[in-house]
């Protein structure tokens, strides 16, 4: 007798089969002739197949297959060995998700869909289950766990700060295509023909972009987006980095999302802006040049109560608010593992002179903190940087969310003093992992964090990032040369 696996339910759900149809009219419509299917890796990298758009509903139904190494960038370690998987694993199957579906307005012949990974078919242990390191699934459970056991939605909202930086004959880039003026309405109309057109992608896309300016890094500009339901929020800050890439190519600029890559001015953040609600309903955004995608594609979660927001006699936020501040608070370390994911990462975090968030301590309108409450209703966590993935980054935030909640914890009265000053008069405050490696083991030592990333995807995700720490301490640097070259011990 044969067994209904996950990947049969999902792929004839009745509502997904409707919307599978409704994609297919469009590409006639749009006039689409190929689809990316696209796949988010561990590290928030985008990869995936095409398929011409003529075999849509049999792919749609079929998904494609890969290897199961996509997941890790089909990348080797520094010793050789295949990072995450062997070439001897099995595959896995890409299912579109036809909710996801939208044409790409710089080139209208073609149009993407995001994917959910299941096991391959023929797997020998579980065949046809979910995939757990597909990041994006691995997001959808978490938020289906977290409301099972509280009844809330985690919504986000998060502050995409990046660079665009010139380029050199050669396509090298030089430096930023601004000065470092934060605010400055020169600086940001310097950029006015690029992020114009990012604005322009952004709605065709889905992004309602609600506000902008210039930061305080060269070439840095800050475009937020609508909060959202966490997994719509991180498909659009992956689509943006999408958006961001190609309008660089036509601009012969260069989008760059490195967490530092200048000295002695501010890094690029990813300040994640959460909140946890109760009920709400979809509306509908509606694009200047019309609908070009999937209905979803343009929903946007409002309304419901905001479980935040302070209570009647107290001026903070309200107890499920603090309880989550203080589950944050306890897992600082372990979080920034994925918040702060790459070795440049802690060059961001160690110019301390950039209001970098360096200690585990909360307070209100509090930059020196790591978590900040920066109006009634949010919480601010600032560890975050530009090279961030979302959907990890979501997972963890629920998962200590769900501790703070679980043990009734107390965050303890939130600090107003600069943290600096405040540990010059004999505070005591734990400073967040200061490098890749160390972050990692305070990752391995949290059982809570740990289990945000379930299954077999944190042992892909730190064997990756082990990888890249190794490689960095192996590696002879510039600054290696310039320092020790000349010296006789």
């Amino acid at each position: 007798m044969t067994v209904e696996t996950a990947l049969d339910r999902y792929v004839h759900d009745p509502e997904r089969v409707a919307t599978v149809e409704k994609v297919h009219k469009m590409l006639d419509e749009l006039g689409v002739t190929y689809l990316y299917f696209q796949v988010v890796s561990v590290t928030g990298r985008v990869v995936g197949k095409g398929v011409p758009a003529a075999h849509w509903r049999r792919v749609a139904m079929s998904g494609v297959q890969m290897v199961l190494g996509a997941t890790a960038n089909v990348a080797v370690s520094r010793t050789g060995r295949y990072l995450g998987y062997g070439p001897e694993a099995s595959e896995l199957i890409a299912i579109p998700d036809p909710e996801t579906f939208v044409q790409l307005p710089w080139d209208g012949r073609a149009a993407r869909v995001f994917c959910t990974l299941f096991t391959d078919r023929g797997d020998d242990q579980d065949p046809g289950a979910f995939l757990d390191t597909d990041c994006r699934g691995n997001l959808r459970h978490e938020q289906e766990r977290f409301r099972a056991a509280h009844g809330l939605e985690l919504r986000c909202g998060i502050e995409p700060e990046m660079m665009w930086l010139e380029l050199d004959e050669s396509g090298r880039p030089t430096g930023g295509a601004t000065n470092p003026y934060c605010y400055h309405i020169e600086q940001f109309e310097q950029l006015r023909p690029v992020y114009m057109q990012v604005l322009d992608y952004c709605d065709a896309m889905g992004l309602d972009v609600i506000q902008g300016d210039h930061e305080d890094a060269p070439g840095q500009l800050e475009l937020n987006v609508m909060f959202d339901d966490a997994l719509r929020t991180a498909d659009r800050l992956t689509t943006y980095r999408q958006i961001c890439a190609q309008v660089a190519r036509e601009h012969r600029l260069k989008a760059c999302f490195m967490a530092k890559p200048f000295p002695g001015v501010s890094g690029s953040g990813w300040h994640h802006n959460v909140s946890l609600w109760a009920g709400g309903e979809d509306v509908t955004y509606q694009p200047r040049g019309g609908v070009k995608g999937s209905d979803d594609v343009y929903r946007y979660r409002v309304g419901g109560d905001n479980v935040f927001l302070q209570e009647p006699d107290s001026t903070g936020p309200g107890t499920v608010g603090m309880q989550c501040i203080a589950g944050a608070v306890a897992h600082l370390p372990a979080l920034t593992a994925i918040a702060a994911s790459t070795v440049n990462s802690y060059k961001r975090l160690w110019d301390t002179g950039f209001w970098a968030p360096i200690y585990a301590d909360w307070g209100y309108q509090n930059r020196t903190c790591a978590l900040r409450v920066p109006a009634p209703g949010r919480l601010e966590y600032r560890p975050a940087d530009a090279m961030v993935n979302p959907y990890l980054m979501m997972s963890g935030l629920l998962r200590a969310f769900d501790d703070g909640i679980g043990r009734g914890l107390d965050p303890g009265e939130p600090e107003k003093r600069s943290v600096y000053s405040a540990i010059e008069s004999g505070k005591v405050v734990e400073r967040l992992p200061m490098n890749l490696g160390d972050a990692l083991d305070a990752l391995e030592a949290d059982p809570v964090i740990r289990a945000a990333l379930r299954g077999h995807l944190y042992d892909v995700y730190t064997d990756i990032k082990r990888d890249e720490w190794e490689r960095f301490l192996a590696t002879v640097t510039e600054w290696d040369v310039e320092t020790y070259m000349d010296f006789v011990p």
